[in-house]
């Protein structure tokens, strides 16, 4: 039997299992495009239990296209804090002003139109199309690649975007009129069965009997990912200079890594002490006091950031630097999860 045959056979028994067994999410109560969309946007990169109240939030802050198109970009990116991957939002509200100014506002309703706005690439398009739509197109993630190369024992790596296209262009021939459905069965079944990490559940799976994998005793091998690319370690010296109720907030480039946040001023290596007062110095500072306050560890795709942060009262301002009352980190500025739990210690509402 051919990967295709064998991939079409699988159809009826993921929309039945789907629709018999799909978990209740926020997103799933109606067939809102641009829900869909918030959703599928907000699930890249980040798990659905974090997800939900961000979109509960989101939504009721911008429950139109048409808000999210006007939201100013600090509004937005305070939104979005603690989701991290900071372009994603970004790209939403140039979709929105976009989709307001060719489409009235209104989400558009086909694959090749949902291509073409930014931050929708293939998978995304699909999975709205599909699922608001029912669009006969396929939405490839990582899940359904793994579920698919396990039933067929394909052996090819799942990371190599010539695999995704191959697996994309196959599926494409057999999808079902209940596209959505099939697609989010896909989805679901590597999300909670056919799991990524550990044994998968193949005792509970529907298509136990189609998969080539369990029944060679393949499905701890496959799928096949070739290494990631080892990420650059930094070590960096985070500086919380404070007076009185105020502290010293910088916004960070246009571009590059976390670009138009805000972050505290910080160096690039571990200081000593008689370092940073070397520091403050060349910035116009005098101390009153410098308290180490704790250490954080934060990962992002290419670097590791090993941060070390330095409460420091100064005797008086410089007026040279952007202050602004403790109080506001939380309202106002959108703050990286790298600089959080240095703005949540200093704020009492945690520890580093």
């Amino acid at each position: 039997m051919s990967e295709l045959e064998l991939i079409k056979k699988i159809r009826n028994p993921i929309i039945k299992w789907y629709q018999e067994n799909k978990r209740e999410l926020p997103w799933r109560k109606e067939k809102n495009p641009y829900h869909i969309w918030i959703s599928e946007i907000m699930l890249q990169q980040t798990r659905i239990e974090a997800v939900k109240e961000y979109y509960k939030r989101f939504l009721e802050e911008l429950p139109t296209i048409t808000k999210l198109a006007e939201i100013d970009e600090q509004k937005l990116l305070k939104l979005w804090e603690g989701l991290g991957y900071y372009n994603r939002a970004r790209n939403l509200k140039k979709a929105a002003q976009i989709i307001q100014e060719r489409y009235h506002g209104n989400m558009p309703k086909t694959y090749q139109e949902l291509l073409q706005l930014p931050g929708i690439g293939e998978y995304t398009a699909g999975a709205i199309a599909s699922i608001a739509y029912d669009e006969k197109v396929p939405a490839v993630d990582g899940n359904v690649l793994r579920v698919l190369s396990r039933i067929v024992a394909s052996r090819k790596d799942i990371l190599e975007v010539k695999t995704k296209k191959e697996m994309t262009e196959k599926l494409k021939t057999i999808m079902p009129k209940e596209a959505g459905d099939f697609n989010e069965g896909l989805m679901e079944l590597g999300e909670l069965i056919c799991i990524p990490n550990g044994k998968p559940l193949c005792m509970q799976c529907p298509i136990q009997k189609h998969c080539i994998a369990n029944q060679q005793g393949l499905t701890e091998e496959i799928p096949i990912r070739k290494q990631k690319i080892k990420r650059r370690m930094e070590e960096k010296t985070i500086f919380l200079i404070e007076y009185d109720e105020e502290i010293v907030i910088q916004k960070r480039e246009q571009t590059g890594l976390l670009a138009g946040m805000y972050e505290f001023p910080n160096i690039d290596k571990k200081l000593t002490q008689k370092e940073i007062k070397e520091y403050l110095g060349k910035w116009e500072l005098k101390e009153k006091k410098i308290e180490k306050i704790g250490t954080h560890h934060h990962i992002f795709s290419h670097v590791e950031w090993d941060m070390v942060g330095y409460r420091i009262k100064v005797e008086k301002k410089n007026p040279k630097w952007n202050w602004t009352k403790k109080e506001k980190l939380l309202t106002h500025y959108p703050i990286p999860g790298a600089f959080a739990p240095f703005r949540d210690k200093i704020l009492g509402l945690s520890k580093v």
